[in-house]
């Protein structure tokens, strides 16, 4: 198949490439930052454009891709606290205007949507599941439910195609060594190991939150299992709607911590920060929904994230 990625110079949406050449397909790139070098061979074409470009409009008329993974977006709670405007032009206004031209110009394109735990916000009881409220608690989270959303009526309305996966905590990297997160990235496992490797003080935010050890609890999936999530979702088995992407564990950041020292084997300096606005106590899911229709889709544990991502981070 041909499949188009938006986002596709970030983690996820390189990774997700990857994946999809490793499975055979096609795969043309977009995003509005350049290749990375290592991921030069993985697209039939690439185009540094924003997904409004006039040129996107055109790729989609004229290819008619399979499906259209859109993982291209602001992707930050704590900056969506103070910059709103930006994150629902980017994630929502742009998305809108990609999604009516696909059904206007390629209507049978099954789009593949990032969304987030964030449309959770606070949840009611862990591990979630689709069918629970989402009250998101930033304007990042909001951008991702209102797409959903958006998703959800076109479905009803036009029979838009579509497959939402919210995803919880995508980390490591690259089994065989060829990708993997950005320099100064925000994500707890890469600001932990970077920490590491740089001899620097690590900043642990929140340290009062009602958990068991007092700081955030997450649930954490290896990003090669996401990607390889998206590639099963090409199968029309899997039914348009949303699908959490998680893994049913909650991990404590002092938890994160140990394993990290557990695996380098190096010292870390740890001080306290302030609770970050935006973060719950405490955010884990159920793969169920998932699981039922595909089954097993995950392959790796948290050990397998935070080694492949050292060596990521030392190569």
């Amino acid at each position: 198949m041909t499949v188009v990625v938006t986002g596709a110079a970030g983690y996820i949406g390189g990774q997700v490439a990857l994946c999809l050449k490793d499975a055979g397909h096609a795969v043309v790139g977009i995003d509005r930052r350049p290749c990375p070098e290592h991921l030069y061979s993985t697209f039939e074409k690439f185009h540094q454009v924003d997904i409004e470009d006039s040129l996107v409009r055109s790729l989609i008329a004229s290819v008619q891709p399979a499906a259209i993974v859109h993982c291209a977006g602001t992707s930050l709670v704590g900056p969506s606290m103070t910059m709103p405007r930006e994150y629902y032009h980017n994630n929502v206004v742009k998305t809108i205007n990609m999604l009516d031209h696909v059904l206007t110009r390629s209507p049978h394109t099954r789009i593949i949507f990032s969304s987030s735990a964030a449309t959770y916000g606070n949840p009611i009881i862990t591990p979630c599941e689709e069918v629970d409220p989402c009250e998101p608690i930033s304007p990042y989270g909001e951008s991702k439910r209102m797409i959903e959303q958006v998703l959800e009526s076109y479905h009803r309305a036009y029979d838009l195609n579509y497959v939402a996966f919210r995803y919880f905590n995508a980390c490591g990297a690259d089994s065989q060594g060829r990708h993997g997160q950005e320099p100064g990235a925000t994500h707890i496992i890469a600001r932990v190991l970077e920490s590491i490797r740089d001899q620097q003080e690590f900043v642990l935010y929140g340290e009062d939150y009602d958990t068991p050890d007092g700081t955030c609890v997450r649930d954490y999936v290896h990003v090669e299992d996401i990607a390889q999530a998206h590639a099963m979702a090409l199968n029309t088995n899997v039914e348009s709607g949303i699908y959490n992407l998680g893994s049913n564990t909650g991990t404590s950041n002092r938890q994160i911590i140990k394993s990290a020292l557990d695996t380098t084997q190096q010292p870390l300096t740890v001080v306290s920060g302030p609770q970050r606005a935006g973060d719950p106590p405490m955010l884990t899911a159920s793969d169920a929904k998932f699981a039922s229709t595909v089954g097993k889709w995950r392959n790796y544990t948290l050990d397998h994230m935070i080694q492949h991502a050292w060596k990521w981070y030392v190569r």
